[in-house]
């Protein structure tokens, strides 16, 4: 749907998506996803959320490749991530800005609080973001 409507506007699908993939600003996250079967067996030894991007050093805006847990740049950055995804098929990710975790191959976030397997991973990035356990209810 996006390319058609990005055709008709004369951009490209990435810059649509900029333009418009904030639109209401609220998003449903999704409560399960088929590509976690790719996810570390260990996910509670992770980088610091202040670790640069492997590829360009850029010390904001990084994502953990909750495949292999490469940190690499997101979208506004250097699309670093997106071309790790793109280069090994590497679907899941979490950002270390705001501990958000995003599928690739779905489009879509997904809801750590929920699937069981992303709140080990989810509580490890607070506490090393935040020097203390989530709040109740919030992993």
């Amino acid at each position: 749907m996006a390319s058609s409507s990005c055709q008709s506007e004369g951009l490209s699908e990435e810059d649509y998506d900029l333009i418009h993939g904030s639109e209401s600003g609220w998003v449903d996250a999704r409560t399960s996803c088929h590509h976690l079967h790719s996810l570390s067996p260990d996910l509670t030894h992770i980088p610091t959320p202040n670790t640069p991007c492997n590829r360009c050093q850029h010390p904001n805006e990084n994502w953990l490749c909750l495949s292999c847990k490469d940190v690499l740049c997101g979208r506004f950055v250097n699309r670093h991530m997106l071309q790790h995804f793109r280069e090994t098929n590497h679907s899941v990710a979490l950002s270390f800005s705001d501990l958000s975790v995003w599928c690739f191959s779905c489009d879509a976030y997904l809801d750590a609080h929920v699937i069981q397997q992303l709140r080990p991973v989810h509580e490890m990035a607070y506490v090393l973001k935040f020097g203390e356990l989530p709040p109740v209810g919030a992993s």
